[in-house]
């Protein structure tokens, strides 16, 4: 247990949780404000510290959502808060330019690979949409290719097959486009192409009938937003050549696997160089902030006006100064943040494989050990399609045990690891592996 003895740990849903989000969805639309957070267990969470997380109820919980990957130095890490309190005093907007705009591109463009320019916004989503745009302006062509299964936020054009009915083998390319919300513009992503991912196959198909058309190919570098699926070997390699061969801007939506699988992201592990890069999430440890970053003859048609980039919160004083802080954090002592989320991680998903193994359950772990997935399906995973014959009422049933006794992986199986988690946050989180899977058999 994650409390000290004397205190008895409720279930997460009762008492003040309980009575705060009954009170909650009287004000706000399901009581939560992503909702994503609508298939959570609805706790309400009073603080954070490094590895652990405290809810109303004094419930502490060894925490791997991490604030849905951000919080990659744990939850309020004194060198981002003390930083971030630091310029506080200064300002918070100019509507203007100011000296940690430079200081934290150099230190970006130190870091990851294809960044020649950057640009700073506050979020994945929005970034996504401008590094779409200026790849169209760039190319003069309309069609972008992205992937099933595949998340690159919530706007209409491309909140398209995430979770699309699965497609038989053999079934024919492009994929029927599926929309994900009630409300979506019918033919808002008329001009987005869907691929089946992992498959080399479909993209030289594809491609090879359609290339002078295709503005743009969109992909996560690891799969993250559905089962930490890994590329294949020579996947991304290919992704890399098809695009350079017909002229197509290659996208690396980095914004879960950027500064948190490697300070340079996936293209530093994979020794890819995409020509454009969306990154958020772990570039802030916490606090909103994204980046669109990539070759310069591309990024500077926003320097030239016409193509257009804006927003009234980008680059402000307190995001700029904590994902300077988070990026100095991540570089320090020769990347011992790192070394360290990889050992626990390991550990972490050896110890959940191994006990798996010894109750005889179809469990899977899946990812890296900065991020990684657990999931119950009898067959590898290797793309959407065989993600979608795991057994998710089994996942559901394994996280609230583990919820119960106080560890929580995201909702839907994603496992984050912070700079703080600690030894004993694996003996204690592996301990509650062991009698999650013994409920649920």
């Amino acid at each position: 247990m994650t409390r000290s003895k004397e205190q008895n740990r409720g279930t997460p849903a009762a008492s003040q949780s309980r009575h705060y989000h009954e009170l909650a969805k009287a004000r706000i639309a399901g009581g939560v404000n992503s909702n994503v957070r609508l298939s959570s267990a609805p706790v309400c969470f009073a603080s954070g510290k490094g590895s652990r997380l405290t809810d109303v109820d004094g419930n502490v919980y060894i925490d791997y959502a991490l604030g849905m990957g951000p919080t990659i130095l744990g939850h309020a890490p004194p060198a981002v808060t003390a930083e971030v309190s630091r310029t506080l005093a200064l300002g918070q907007l100019f509507a203007g330019q100011h000296t940690l705009e430079l200081e934290l591109a150099n230190q970006f463009c130190a870091c990851v690979r294809s960044a020649e320019l950057v640009r700073f916004g506050l979020s994945g989503s929005e970034m996504v949409q401008a590094a779409i745009r200026v790849a169209r302006a760039f190319t003069g062509r309309p069609e972008v290719i992205k992937f099933e299964g595949h998340y690159h936020g919530w706007f209409d054009n491309i909140l398209i097959n995430m979770s699309p009915p699965v497609a038989a083998e053999g079934n024919p390319i492009p994929r029927p486009r599926h929309l994900q919300s009630g409300g979506q513009s019918a033919h808002a992503s008329d001009d987005f192409t869907v691929l089946p991912w992992n498959d080399a196959g479909a993209i030289d198909q594809y491609v090879g009938a359609n290339a002078s058309r295709v503005a743009a190919i969109i992909t996560e570098p690891i799969m993250f937003n559905t089962g930490g699926i890994l590329p294949k070997p020579g996947y991304l390699e290919h992704l890399r050549r098809v695009t350079k061969e017909h002229g197509i801007v290659l996208i690396f939506d980095e914004v879960i696997t950027g500064f948190r699988v490697a300070l340079g992201g996936a293209q530093e592990l994979y020794d890819i160089t995409p020509d454009l890069s969306v990154f958020a999430k772990a570039l802030g440890a916490g606090f909103p902030v994204a980046a669109l970053a990539g070759r310069r003859d591309i990024m500077e048609m926003f320097a030239s006006g016409g193509v257009n980039h804006s927003g009234t919160y980008n680059a402000n004083l307190v995001s700029l100064s904590a994902a300077l802080a988070s990026v100095r954090e991540l570089s320090a002592n020769d990347q011992a943040a790192y070394k360290r989320i990889n050992c626990v991680g390991k550990a972490l998903m050896e110890g959940i494989a191994a006990a798996g193994r010894r109750r005889g359950v179809d469990l899977q772990v899946s990812g890296l050990p900065s991020a990684f997935h657990t999931c119950f399906a009898t067959r590898p995973i290797h793309d959407y399609a065989t993600y979608s014959s795991a057994n998710q009422k089994k996942l559901g049933l394994f996280l609230s045990a583990l919820l119960e006794s106080g560890v929580r992986p995201t909702s839907r199986g994603t496992w984050f690891v912070s700079a703080t988690h600690t030894d004993e946050d694996v003996a204690l989180t592996l301990d509650a592996v062991e009698q999650g899977l013994q409920r649920i058999l």
